[in-house]
């Protein structure tokens, strides 16, 4: 097993863990993660990725079906996906379908964290708003996986439905929490769902199998003006409501 910051696998009545002690270090993945948009290209040895897709695997789904799948790009078949990728999606006219509908509108306090984040990220690589064709090379780093040294393309059976990509939205964030109790930093992206024929073709994937999003995900460069901002979160009292009679 490769040397870990601390996780909480396989706590049960026997863990010597207090639950302060616990909740310490989940809190400290949660602040820690963030989405990470320029990455050293440094390699993250495989014993690491595969320590950490272990406890990945032991996400919750409907009925235990884990219908995710990754399928995990490095080294040179990185690199020649990157460019193959970004080549297309620099084209206007290349189809931009994606295996689930992207959400139909934001609005209310959706749109506005959706514009917040936004305005944080053109603010820290200083795009000025309305400067339209800096915002758009900014959007293609998307494509660049942001020079990422590795890529997961998550997956779910087409069977499955809205169930399996909700088991696979678990598991993503599983993911990228344990790779982040290993040091290393990520960011799931969507925008390679709008990829999603020409992705699953490059990779062989079966046509039964549906992207979700894709995961770049390495060693973060922190030097990087892209990766000194965080998102805020909402007060709970805008996500939760208590009924108690």
């Amino acid at each position: 097993m490769s040397t870990a910051l601390p996780h909480t696998a396989g706590i049960n009545e026997h863990s010597d863990q207090t639950p302060s002690t616990r909740t310490l270090d989940f809190e400290q993945l949660l602040q820690e993660r963030y989405s990470c948009r320029s990455y050293l290209p440094t390699r993250v040895p495989r014993e690491t990725i595969v320590d950490f897709l272990e406890l990945a695997q032991r996400t919750a789904s409907w009925c235990n079906s884990q219908p995710w799948h990754a399928t995990i790009a490095s080294g040179e078949a990185i690199q020649r996906f990157r460019a193959a990728l970004l080549d297309r999606a620099s084209s206007p006219t290349v189809d931009r379908t994606t295996d689930f509908p992207f959400p139909r509108e934001y609005k209310g306090a959706y749109l506005d964290r959706r514009r917040e984040c936004g305005f944080q990220l053109y603010e820290s690589v200083g795009i000025s708003r309305g400067d339209r064709a800096a915002s758009a090379k900014q959007s293609l780093e998307n494509f660049r996986l942001f020079g990422a040294p590795h890529l997961a393309i998550i997956t779910t059976d087409e069977a499955l439905g809205v169930y399996g990509a909700i088991d696979c939205g678990a598991y993503i964030s599983n993911f990228m929490l344990a790779a982040r109790s290993f040091g290393v930093a990520s960011i799931a992206q969507a925008a390679l769902a709008t990829q999603s024929i020409f992705i699953r073709n490059y990779f062989s994937i079966p046509q039964g199998r549906m992207m979700v999003c894709g995961i770049s995900f390495g060693f973060e460069d922190k030097r990087h003006p892209a990766n000194s901002f965080r998102t805020r979160r909402a007060d709970l009292n805008e996500a939760v409501t208590f009924i108690d009679n």
